[in-house]
Order: C-alpha cells, then structure tokens, then sequence
C-alpha cells in the first residue's frame, strides 16, 4: 500500500448528511459528498492486511485494496478502470448497498472500518464527472440473439456483459419504465432515477434495445420469445410480498409496502397515479410491519409525505448494540442498526406481533401482543407470546413489509414449465451446475432474485454478470467474459 501506516494516522470521517429538518421536505439524495482531498486520505487508510477480507464481504469481489491506493495516489481514472472490472453499476451500489465489505474490514474488529462504500460512490461519480464512462462497443456481432425478461439490477447487468460480448439483447420489462426495483422500488432521497437513465443511454449505444410495458406471459406469448431468440434469460426478481395471514387484512388501510413505494416513485417520475386505490401516509397514524431496508424506506417516505405518526414494529427481538468481533468477523453481523429514515423521527419497537387489524371498513388499529423467542427440544427456535401481554396501537395505514416470497406465478413461469426449488425460485444452481445459472428447460437461464431469492442489488449484479459468462459460454462455446 502507498501509506502502510495511513490506518494508524488518518482518522475514519464517512459522508454527512443534509440536516433533518431539511431533508425531510424533499424527495432528492441528501448525502454531502466529501472532498476528493478528503476522499484521498481515507484511500490510505486502507492497511496491508495480508489477506483482504473486505473481498469476502462483498458478493462482486470488488479489488478494494487496489482502488483504494490508486485514490489515495490521484490515480483516479485507473481506479475506475479498477472498480469497472468488477461492477457494472458503482454509482448504484455506492448509493445503496448496505456494504458488507465494510463489515469485513479488518479495521472494523475497532469499529473503524475504511470507508470503502464512500471511496466506491466518489469514483464513479468522479468517473461520470470526467467523461471517464464511455460505451464499451464491441469489436464484432456475433449474430446470436438473446431476450432478458425482467430489467432490474440483475437483467440489466447481465444485458450489458452480453451486449460486450456482440450478442444482440433485448430487455424486455411489464412495467412503463426500465431498472424494476431500482425503479419502482428504491425512493428517490436514497437513488436518483436519472443514474438509471444514464447508464440506459451507455447501454443502447452498446447495442441493448428496450422494451417496457412488455408483459412476456401475458400480452407477449413466451413460445414467440423462444422461437425468435437463441438464449432466454429470465431475471424479473422476487415480487411476492410475504402476506400477514390475521383478521382483518381486507380493512381499507392495510397494503403492501411495494405498492406504496411504487406510487410515490411513480409521483416523482411525473407519471399519474389513479386517484382510486391512492396510498398516501399523509395526516395518518402510519405502522410498518417489518424492520428491514423496506420497511425503512416506507418510514422515511411516510415522513416526507407528512404522516401524524411513524411506528415501525420487528417481530425479532431488538439486537444487540455492538456484536462480538470475535464471534462474527468477517461476516455480516446481527447488531442495532439506525437508518436515515429511522433517525428522521420514527418509533420502533421489537419481539412484536400482530394479532389482528381493528377497525369498521377501514382501519383503526391494531392489536398487537409480546412475543419471545425460546428454543424447543431440538433447538431450533419458536416464537412464544407472553401472557397478558396484548395491547393496542391506533392506525390509519398499515403497511406490510415483511419481506418476498418467490416470484410471482405467472403464466411466464407456467408456460415455459420450469422446474422451482423448494422454496419457489427457478431452479438454477450454480455451485452444483458447472455451466451454471441453467434452468431445466433447454436455451432458458435464470438469474438475480428469480433464482436465489431476495436478496441485495450488489448480489443481482453479481448474478447478471455470472449468468451472462454461462450464456456466452453456452453460445460460443467459450466466454472471455469475466466470472
């Protein structure tokens, strides 16, 4: 490394963010982005380890060491080149991946990781600054054609590699709008749409065509796509929202957290929303079942919107405020974590359940009860209510985000007749499978949350570009493509 001892020298300062009080009353990123001098410094602060665990951490096996250095030394433009090599999609990540790699840190067995998701974002953005980012046109067509159904991180990731390689792609999307959960799903004050519309531009000049409001399955016949093309990849996510199975789910007032996203992401995009059916938190008592990153993104939307009041309840107990290094590092520790939207005004509360949603027609409330976690004769764990522990909570919005289940079953899913796995995924196993990311069906792929389940954007591009090598493989008969 060019300072050995930067670690040792250089104290850790991440981004700041835009006062509360501010933020809250717009729909834009609210990060301060640091100076690149400052951004330098925290490059030397990454030590000569001797094994970076920071490429454990992170699901693209980003070269952090390497990009690190080179901005610490102002080689800013080889340590784009660097950082492309591995990812498709840096100023995504670098807005909203939760940075496992940072977790892996050897730094943080102090609590003082490098900032290794801040150093990522500014190298992009710098990249993008600086004309740096230029379609990657490839040399030759190879004449061979392939259609990706679905146009979240994961197709779009694997469209791109794809469209390097010379293969003609089509993305094909149900909804009016390319980029599927970065889209509709991520609000605004965390991602900006218009990165998406930028990496759109430098995809079509590489040759990937786009077609939204194309619903293969339904209004496009799946048997059209596997006759016209040579490859079929399938990569339209996880979205079957995990349903709250108590009394009185039908009450005007309980939705599902994507639907309510999806509406106010459609709001700021100037597309309309129909007035029947509108979701809106504002003046409400609004609860959040569910205390994950979606969960936080209703909070923090919900907040903007003027809800009376943010409760978000996790039927999990409340984890502890630091984790036991020595029992967890490198890996992704279950500790108490605080979101920008949580900090922006929201009540929590944990080893929460749900009994029942109150109300006459529309909802009123809640009935909740306590619930603790015991282990049974085998020692798995079960979930115990407490006795005399049921209380009530008042609610005009109740909004479920407890997580997805599988892809929807639709007739695309049908129709082609894939086999799933026991927990509902396309089966495509690329640890068992050498060619990988194959389906049970002939010239059909799989990929991003389709196949492995819900998950991160950092693992959905790591999936497109994988399942992109096997594509070309099986084309070709060999792939240049990286792993």
């Amino acid at each position: 490394m060019g300072k050995p001892t930067g670690f040792l020298e250089i104290t850790r300062r991440d981004r700041a963010y835009e006062p509360i009080s501010q933020r809250v009353h717009h729909w834009h990123e609210f990060v301060v982005p640091q100076q690149e001098a400052e951004i330098s410094r925290q490059g030397a602060r990454c030590m000569d380890c001797g094994i970076p665990y920071c490429h454990q951490g992170c699901p693209i096996n980003n070269i952090i060491p390497d990009w690190n250095d080179l901005v610490f030394k102002g080689q800013w433009r080889e340590a784009l080149d660097v950082l492309h090599s591995t990812n498709n999609f840096p100023e995504f990540t670098g807005r909203v991946c939760p940075a496992p790699c940072e977790a892996a840190c050897t730094l943080n067995l102090f609590d003082q990781p490098v900032t290794i998701k801040s150093i990522e974002c500014a190298i992009i953005d710098k990249g993008w600054a600086e004309g740096w980012v230029l379609p990657q046109i490839p040399a030759r067509r190879t004449g061979r054609r392939v259609a990706v159904v679905g146009s979240g991180p994961a197709g779009l990731a694997c469209a791109q590699q794809l469209a390097r390689a010379g293969h003609a792609v089509v993305v094909y999307e149900k909804r009016d709008r390319i980029g599927g959960l970065l889209r509709y799903g991520i609000p605004d004050f965390k991602m900006e749409k218009k990165w998406i519309d930028r990496r759109m531009a430098q995809m079509q000049a590489e040759g990937v065509e786009f077609r939204p409001n194309s619903h293969v399955g339904a209004a496009i016949p799946v048997a059209r796509l596997m006759e016209e093309y040579d490859i079929l990849v399938l990569s339209g996510g996880s979205e079957r929202p995990r349903g709250l199975p108590v009394p009185g789910g039908d009450l005007a007032g309980v939705h599902y957290a994507m639907d309510f996203l999806t509406q106010q992401n459609a709001r700021i995009g100037g597309r309309p929303v129909p007035e029947e059916g509108t979701i809106l938190a504002t003046g409400k008592d609004v609860i959040v079942i569910g205390g994950g990153d979606t969960g936080s993104d209703c909070v923090g939307t919900s907040i903007r919107q003027g809800a009376k009041s943010v409760t978000q309840l996790e039927i999990l107990p409340r984890p502890p405020e630091r984790e036991d290094k020595g029992l967890t590092w490198p890996n992704w520790p279950l500790k108490l974590r605080t979101s920008t939207s949580q900090e922006e005004g929201c009540a929590r509360d944990w080893a929460v359940s749900t009994k029942r949603f109150l109300g006459n027609g529309k909802l009123e409330g809640l009935e909740l009860v306590r619930v603790e976690w015991v282990k049974d004769a085998n020692g798995g764990w079960q979930l115990k209510e407490i006795n005399e522990s049921a209380f009530t909570i008042p609610a005009d919005l109740a909004l479920l985000a407890m997580g997805f289940v599988g892809p929807e079953a639709d007739t695309l899913i049908g129709d082609l007749g894939v086999a799933r796995d026991s927990r509902g995924n396309i089966a495509a196993d690329p640890d068992v499978d050498p060619d990988g990311y194959r389906t049970s069906v002939d010239r059909v792929f799989a990929c991003g949350d389709m196949r492995r389940g819900q998950s991160l954007v950092v693992w959905a591009i790591r999936e497109g570009r994988q399942c992109a090598r096997a594509v070309d493989q099986a084309l070709m008969g060999y792939s240049d493509l990286p792993r």
